[in-house]
């Protein structure tokens, strides 16, 4: 997995981290790529690995089938290009999704297929051809999900305010597209022993109150759930952030962030006690964010 510094702001269509790979088999192509979403740009914030199986359609290569194996978002879609029936996976039962993806497609592809509205391309399918493959398929798959992941490494911040086993790290960040303000780090010491060298800081949330794309992830090195605020309802994101502090939401926040350890261990009446000194300390870094009219 590798961390990446955050970069220029994302287009609105799914970000993709490397290019798809593809295979070929029984008549069929399998398309296997890793996709970013972001919340408020598109519908939810989520990533993993789409597979999806093309097939030729009166002359032109259509996508005949898609698997979402996010970690959110698990369903599929019965002909993307036409039908466009979404049906969901359910974790729960089904398992791992890639792992349930590749038993359909050894099972049940060409009944799928026909589901999607292509009985003509189901029925030249090479199953045995394709079913020769399909360890490729799920080999590729796999690896994207594992080494794809979109994660981001932060500054830790140029001031620092300690709240038991969480701090607080303010700076004043410029991105490579001229975008910028003010970002608030929420980091833990997630092994060893604090003043060790082989103690392992972690930031589990950051706050970007920029001044075009303002934004917030959970689990920066973890997960990566962005979210864009809505800045028509959010004009002044520093404060909206301070609100969520200051009303104790941090314990749900780093839960959702895929850190229930340090979750359990907070300390809201230390947070409170601190709030003030970084309310303050923000407030001077940042500029004035003007009324919306």
């Amino acid at each position: 997995m590798a961390y990446q510094r955050e970069g220029a702001q994302p287009q609105a269509m799914e970000r993709q981290r490397n290019k798809p790979a593809q295979v070929e088999a029984g008549g069929l192509k399998f398309v296997i790529k890793h996709e970013v979403w972001d919340q408020n740009i598109h519908d939810h914030g989520d990533q993993g690995v789409a597979i999806l199986v093309l097939g030729q359609v009166s002359g032109k290569e259509t996508t005949l089938l898609r698997f979402n194996c996010f970690d959110i978002d698990r369903s599929y879609i019965y002909g993307p290009e036409g039908k466009n029936k979404l049906c969901r996976m359910d974790p729960t039962v089904d398992g791992n999704a890639i792992a349930w993806t590749m038993r359909q497609l050894k099972d049940n592809l060409a009944t799928m297929i026909t589901e999607a509205g292509y009985e003509s391309v189901a029925r030249q399918v090479k199953v045995r051809e394709v079913q020769a493959k399909l360890g490729e398929v799920e080999s590729l798959a796999r690896k994207s999900f594992a080494t794809d992941r979109s994660t981001v490494k932060h500054n830790r911040g140029t001031d620092m305010f300690e709240a038991g086993n969480i701090r607080f790290g303010l700076e004043m960040r410029t991105q490579s597209n001229g975008d910028g303000g003010l970002a608030i780090h929420v980091l833990s010491d997630l092994a060893g022993t604090p003043g060790k060298a082989y103690m392992e800081e972690t930031e589990l949330l950051a706050f970007d109150c920029f001044r075009e794309a303002p934004h917030y992830h959970y689990g920066p090195r973890n997960k990566n759930y962005r979210i864009f605020w809505d800045k028509v309802l959010v004009p002044d994101t520093l404060e909206w952030t301070l609100q969520q502090f200051k009303a104790g939401k941090l314990r749900d926040m780093i839960q959702r962030a895929g850190y229930p350890g340090v979750a359990a261990d907070i300390d809201q009446g230390l947070i409170d006690a601190v709030l003030p000194v970084v309310e303050a300390k923000a407030r001077e870094m940042q500029p004035k964010v003007k009324a919306s009219r």
